[in-house]
Parts: structure tokens; sequence; C-alpha cells
């Protein structure tokens, strides 16, 4: 197998094709200007790191001396604070010091992937990633340029953008560009394209357009992704005054992304991007079982977003086991919307009294904090045909897997450590309550009590019963977390 070495490790798609090259064999070495962002990657420990900036032609020959082939996935939409100018300079001198160094190391292929482009006037941001495509093209070592359109995945920008405006905006006013024509990609046949280009033949130096089986428009993306989804197909009104900068603020105040990304971002939106032609076929066969469809490629995005993905620890780190799923390396605000309201108590009291509370909580001994706001919570929710309070519990004092507490269901039971409910009122969205109590560290006896919210709301409704509720969890929340550390300590 070569030795292959990966330029934008830590990004979207870097992040997510390292793997993929360690399980077909090869030996992988991989450029990031921060190490710690490798901290939580599982596969950090399996690859050689070259910390570095390759504005820096010494690491551009750090990165080339010694592989096969380089993966070139450096690019960010964001300036990250720089002008457009400065930041295409930027890209263009990085390209540059790669090309050299491959040529000097004796690179077999640079694959870079670019973004699908109409001839004629591009955006700044797509102009700079074509001249990148060109200047290692142009290098002296056999390069391939995939250029795809929208990568469809949960972290990927252009996604997120569509789903976060389409869970939140049920009528959409948008920018004309809404009804141009794109051709967007699954994820995981962008890899498999990726991957396989490690394969072609030795002298191949040319562009390939790659794109899924469709080409849709956004406003079609949109109500395709609502489908998916389970939400009503948004309604998509096409305004001829929202300018790209405005739509960009636009973009900007409805979704988590970026005012510095979605800038840009919008900016690119403004071509049709569609494959003018399908050469690749010639040489790579399309993954098993064919190109993936668009609204499948969203259910995958979307099919491991779940629950476990944001509970399962009370960290962050977590591995992946698809394309599609989210990394610790992506940025903040791709994934789900999540809401969560988080209390951490030190006391004196030991951890299996800590544990009798919690395992106890719910039934007669209700919630440890305003139990006649708990009880108007429940005749709500009674009223709107939900469970409501009246189911009480099994056992007063212990707990199985599985067991209902009022409306909640014990979806995770780690006895003497870790309680989970999960919510079954009608609520929109998804919401939990978890309880973790360890042994407090250089104390005899005492422990850590930790109290975790978490909601994962359903479209706009969501959001607004998130923030109708807020007011109430600093009291409500807080004073759970005290009444059960206080009632742990309470002598029997």
């Amino acid at each position: 197998m070569s030795i292959v070495a990966v330029a934008g490790a830590t990004g979207y798609i870097g992040g997510r094709l390292v793997p993929l090259l360690l399980d077909a064999g090869h030996t992988v070495r991989v450029l990031t200007r921060d190490k710690s962002k490798l901290r939580d990657v599982p596969w950090s420990d399996t690859v050689e790191v070259v910390e570095g900036s390759l504005e820096d032609p010494a690491t551009a020959d750090a990165l080339c001396q010694g592989t096969d082939i380089v993966y070139y996935l450096v690019h960010s939409m964001s300036g990250g604070g720089r002008s457009v100018q400065d930041f295409a300079k930027i890209e263009r001198l990085c390209a540059i010091n790669v090309g050299k160094a491959s040529r000097e190391s004796g690179v077999e292929r640079l694959v870079y992937l670019s973004g699908l482009h109409p001839q004629g006037e591009l955006s700044k941001h797509l102009s700079s990633r074509k001249e990148v495509g060109e200047i290692l093209l142009a290098s002296g070592t056999p390069t391939t340029v995939l250029q795809a359109g929208l990568v469809i995945g949960s972290g990927s920008a252009s996604f997120e953008m569509v789903r976060h405006l389409t869970d939140v905006l049920p009528v959409m006013p948008a920018p004309r560009w809404v009804l141009n024509k794109v051709q967007p990609i699954a994820i995981r046949d962008a890899l498999h394209y990726l991957l396989e280009s490690a394969g072609l033949p030795k002298k191949l130096n040319r562009t390939f357009d790659i794109g899924g089986p469709q080409v849709l428009t956004y406003a079609e993306m949109m109500c395709s992704y609502a489908e998916a989804a389970g939400f009503r197909r948004p309604v998509v009104i096409p305004l001829p005054v929202l300018t790209p900068w405005l739509a960009a603020q636009w973009v900007n105040l409805v979704t988590p992304v970026p005012r510095a990304l979605a800038v840009p971002l919008v900016q690119s939106l403004q071509h049709d991007c569609v494959a003018q032609e399908r050469d690749i076929e010639r040489y790579i066969q399309a993954p098993e079982g064919g190109l993936t469809p668009y609204k499948r490629s969203v259910e995958l995005a979307l099919a491991k977003i779940e629950a476990d993905d944001v509970l399962t620890t009370w960290a962050t780190a977590h591995a992946i086991s698809a394309p599609a799923e989210p990394l610790p390396s992506d940025p903040d605000w791709a994934g789900l919307t999540v809401f969560t309201d988080e209390r951490k108590k030190e006391t004196a009291a030991p951890p299996e009294k800590v544990w009798d509370v919690i395992e106890g909580i719910g039934g007669q001994h209700g919630y440890y904090s305003m139990p006649l706001a708990w009880s108007v919570r429940g005749w709500m929710d009674k009223l709107a045909g939900g469970v409501g309070l009246a189911r009480g519990r099994r056992s007063p004092t212990s707990l199985q897997l599985n067991d209902t507490v009022d409306w909640w269901r014990v979806e995770k039971l780690e006895r003497g450590q870790l309680l989970r409910l999960r919510a079954e009122m009608i609520v929109p969205g998804r919401a939990w309550l978890e309880f973790e109590v360890t042994p407090a560290p250089g104390t005899t006896g005492g422990s850590i009590f930790r109290q975790r919210a978490i909601f994962i709301p359903r479209g706009l409704s969501g959001r607004l019963y998130w923030l109708g509720v807020l007011p109430f969890h600093g009291i409500i929340f807080k004073s759970m977390a005290n009444r059960i550390t206080a009632t742990a300590g309470t002598p029997d």
C-alpha cells in the first residue's frame, strides 16, 4: 500500500477520509495547524502528524517528503478575518508551495477537491478554488481535481445551511438563487471518488466533475430535506430584492452558520452547479449500489444524529462509524440544535447516598423543586392528551431499565452512577433528564453530582418552546440540584 499525506485532516472532508485510507491499508501522514484539534479523533494515534502551515515551504516539504499520494483538502470558505483578496493570495501561495514540494519529492499524485462551477464569471471564493486546481495541475506532479457541488452530510456547511433554514422556517422568503440548479453529492460518494483517485493511471492530469444522480433546485432540496426530516414542506418564496449580501445576513440570523462563512457560501450559490461531464466513470466505478439519491443522503445524514450522540457522555468526544455522522473536529455550529441546562455540585455525602436520592426521584418523592410547577405542567400535558404525572413508579426506591417514572421512561441505568430519563410528555422535540454521581477526587467519602436537562427541538415550535420555559429553568433545575445533594447529606 501507499504512503499517503492529507493536508486538511481536521476539515470536514479530510477528517472523514483519513479513517478510510487507514482501513484501506495505507500509511497516513496528516497536516494540521494545531495538533490539539486531533486530540479526540479516534484515529489520531495511528497517523504521523505534521504541524504547521502550508504558507511555509518547509511545512509543505515535510508533508510531501517520502509520500506517494498527497490529498490537498485545504480550503475554508471563511478567510479567518482576512479580506477575500488576502485569502486568495494565501490560497495561491499554499498551492504553489505544495506543487513545488510534491514535484521535488517525487510524489506520484496530487488529489484536490474543488467545486463544480459553470464557465464565465465566478464568485471570488469559487475563483480561488478554481485557481488552486489550475496551479496544482501545472505543478509537474500528476494531479486529479475532483469538482463537486454541495456535499450532503452532517457538518457540511452547505448541508447545515439547508438543514437549519428548513428546520426553522415553515415559510421561507429566499433570494432568487433558490431556483438555481445544483447537483448535490452524498459525502459517502464524494469520499468514494477521493479514495479511489489514489489508484488512477500515473500520467493522468485533469479535472473531473462529480455529482449525485439528481439535478435539483435549492428550493427542491429544502422541500426534500423537510420530507426526510418529517417536516411539512416549506413554502419557499423567491424575492428579487434579496441581494447576496442581504441573503448572507439572513442566513446568519436564522441559522448558526457564522457570518464569515455565510457570506462566501451564499455568494458561491449564485451559479448553477451541475456536472458538465461524467468522464470519472471511465476510471472509477460508481459506489456499490450506485450513487446515493439526494433524499437518501439526507436520511443518512440525519439517521445517526440521535440522542446517544449528545447524551452518551458528559464530554463531547465520541467515535464515528459512518461518514455522514458528526466528528469531534466538526465546528460547534454543525449538527443538531441541542439545548442543555447543566448543573454540578460537590457534596460531602458519599456517592451511595446521593445515588439513593437519584434512584428515588419522581413518584411520591417528586422532583425536589417547585412541586406546584411540576403538577401544573403535568395537568397541562394530560389536557393535551399526554400521559401527565399520574403513572407514578413501579417501586418507590429502585428502578429497572425501561421503567416509567411519571412522564419519563428509564432509558439508561448504570446503577450507582448514572440515570437517564427520556420524556414521554407532549413536547415539540425530544427531552431527557440525566443524573450522574462520582466520587469526589481528593476526598474521603465526598461526591460530585451532575445534572443535565437536554432538549432537541423540532422545528420552529421547539425553539419557541425552549425559549418560553428558559426563564423557569434557572429556578427549577438549580433548586433540584441543591435539594438532591442536601437530601443526600441529611442523616437517616
